[in-house]
This record gives C-alpha cells, sequence and structure tokens, in this order.
C-alpha cells in the first residue's frame, strides 16, 4: 500500500461499482474498494460504507474513525464487536432530505385522492367517480421523528394544505407543526393521526415500536407509512391490523428482510404498497464530497459535522 497518505477502505453497494474509483478516488488518500483491491487491513484508517458484515471493523486496527454513507447508522451499531471508541460521521445531505421528502408526501396525496381505487377502476375499463372523503385541509398527517428529515417532510406537506403533527423524544420546534413530545404525549399524538409516517432512527429504544399497541392508537381507518428502518416494524401485527379493517392501508420502504422475501404475505396484501427500500437514495456525487471533508478533517483535527452520539444511536 502507498504510504504518506491517509487509507480509506471503502465498501460500497453493487450498484455504484461502475462509477466508484471516479467518484471516490482524491488526490488527499489513497482510496481502496473492498473486493476490488488488495489492501492490508492493518494500514487502513478510515472506513466508509453502509452495513459492514459483523466483525468486519474489529479487523482494521489502524481504523481512526467511520464515515457512514446512509443518514442511519444503525447497521454499524448492531454488530456486536463494533469498535465503539471511534467516531462515527453520518452522511446528512440535503438531496436525500428533499426525495425522501417527496415519496413521503407523493403517497400522502395518493392516499388522500383515492389513486389506488382509480388505478383499480381502470384495470377493469370502470368509470368510477369519486369525491374526495375531505379537503386536505382536514387530513392530519403526523410524523414519528422530526429530525432532520421529518422538518423538510412537514414543510412539503403544509405546502398542499394538510395539518402536520410531530413527534420525537425531545420536544422540537417546527414552523406550522404542532409537537409532541416523550411517551407520555404518544398517545395524544397517535390519536391525531390520520397518516402516520414514521422516520425514526433504530435504536433499542425504538426497535419495534410500530406495534399492535401503536397501531390500536390510531384513529378507525388510519394508514401507516414506514420510511425509516424495517427494524421499527412488527409486521406481522401491521398484518393484523390491516386485517381487521383497523387500519386503512400501509406504504411500506423497509422490512424485517430486505430484499423482501418471494412469498412474503406483504407482497400481495390488498392495503399494503411495497417498495424496495427507495425513498432516500444517497447521491454517490454527493457522498463523495462527504467523504472528502470527512477525511481533510480528521487529518487538520477540524470537529466533525453530524458525529453520532452513540449512546443514543444517532
Amino acid at each position: 500500500m502507498a504510504g504518506g497518505k491517509p487509507n480509506v477502505l471503502f465498501l460500497l453497494p453493487p450498484g455504484w461499482d461502475a462509477l466508484s474509483k471516479a467518484l471516490f478516488g482524491h488526490a488527499a488518500f489513497n482510496s481502496f474498494l473492498h473486493g476490488k483491491d488488495h489492501y492490508a487491513p492493518q494500514q487502513i484508517d478510515y472506513f466508509v460504507g453502509f452495513r459492514p458484515p459483523h466483525g468486519f471493523l474489529k479487523g482494521l486496527p489502524r481504523l481512526k474513525a467511520i464515515f457512514s454513507l446512509g443518514a442511519g447508522v444503525d447497521g454499524f451499531l448492531r454488530d456486536p464487536e463494533f469498535p465503539r471508541h471511534l467516531p462515527v460521521v453520518r452522511f446528512v445531505d440535503e438531496t436525500l432530505q428533499r426525495e425522501m421528502a417527496q415519496y413521503v408526501t407523493m403517497h400522502c396525496l395518493i392516499i388522500h385522492r383515492h389513486q389506488r381505487s382509480f388505478d383499480a377502476a381502470q384495470r377493469e375499463s370502470a368509470w368510477r367517480q369519486r369525491m374526495l372523503s375531505r379537503p386536505s385541509r382536514d387530513v392530519r398527517i403526523g410524523i414519528l421523528g422530526m429530525g432532520d428529515i421529518g422538518a423538510v417532510t412537514a414543510e412539503r406537506l403544509q405546502m398542499f394544505d394538510f395539518q402536520v403533527f410531530g413527534w420525537s423524544r425531545s420536544r422540537k420546534t417546527v414552523p406550522g407543526v404542532t409537537s409532541f413530545a416523550g411517551q407520555q404525549e404518544l398517545p395524544q399524538f397517535l390519536a391525531q393521526c390520520d397518516i402516520m409516517v414514521c422516520m425514526l432512527p433504530l435504536t433499542p429504544e425504538t426497535e419495534g415500536i410500530l406495534d399492535a399497541k401503536l397501531f390500536a392508537g390510531l384513529p378507525q381507518g388510519g394508514w401507516v407509512m414506514n420510511v425509516g428502518r424495517g427494524g421499527h416494524c412488527k409486521e406481522e401485527d401491521l398484518v393484523a391490523a390491516l386485517d381487521s379493517d383497523h387500519l386503512g392501508g400501509a406504504v411500506l420502504d423497509v422490512f424485517q428482510t430486505e430484499p423482501l422475501p418471494e412469498g412474503h404475505v406483504l407482497w400481495s396484501h390488498p392495503k399494503v404498497t411495497v417498495t424496495p427500500h427507495i425513498a432516500g437514495i444517497t447521491d454517490p456525487r454527493n457522498a463523495s464530497a462527504f467523504v472528502v471533508d470527512c477525511v481533510t478533517r480528521a487529518e487538520t483535527g477540524a470537529p466533525f459535522r453530524n458525529l453520532v452520539d452513540l449512546s443514543r444511536g444517532y
């Protein structure tokens, strides 16, 4: 391995392979692609990726910092051998935030405008006019997890006159949003949600939060949208709430097992929309700039931006 410059190891998604060398090579460091380039693990200074195999990072003894290419870092922290003494920096990208907000807004509009029923009518060549159940100003959308992405999403939803409510661990101030905070206010928040959108980070405290008790707290006919992590949702509880007609439907972009297994009940459930974890996609070009910034800060002693609090998990 070349000396003098820091050595950065990349473990990238398969779809990025063709772009990786051009995007992630930089004069300030030596870049190595796991699975393609030969490298000596004991000489790696920085790791860049999403979800390395458990125990992988332990095998990089000179590692100084970890840079996550995703907004969430649960894929790292679930490793029982994760080197918790190292700083972890998460990728915060305005493009990803806007695209996630776009996804949520699109599906809220599809639900509000009854688009699924018109799609079904078209397949039957049937002309079925249908009035809106209510104007958008009377539709209440609750965001479970009012972080950076939640705040951008709330702004976009308000542009279409939806009422927006937010819940988080600590109270947040977001223009136009009614804020709820803490476990004691969660039932009051849920009761306001015609559509409830989960945008939480996955931590030990939030794992399995979308369960039978939570679904029971939503209004009759309410919808659930999960764009957080698959580990948030107890899928068997969700299916039961849908089959009982307590919930009107669900939009799911993340799942307990990904890819979603062939034959899984969610694929064919008439009240469920499935998308393959694409609500917010990391832009490789922005990720490249993020890596350069992180390495530069590490090498010059400047403070990192968006440093993860490992005790909280985000």
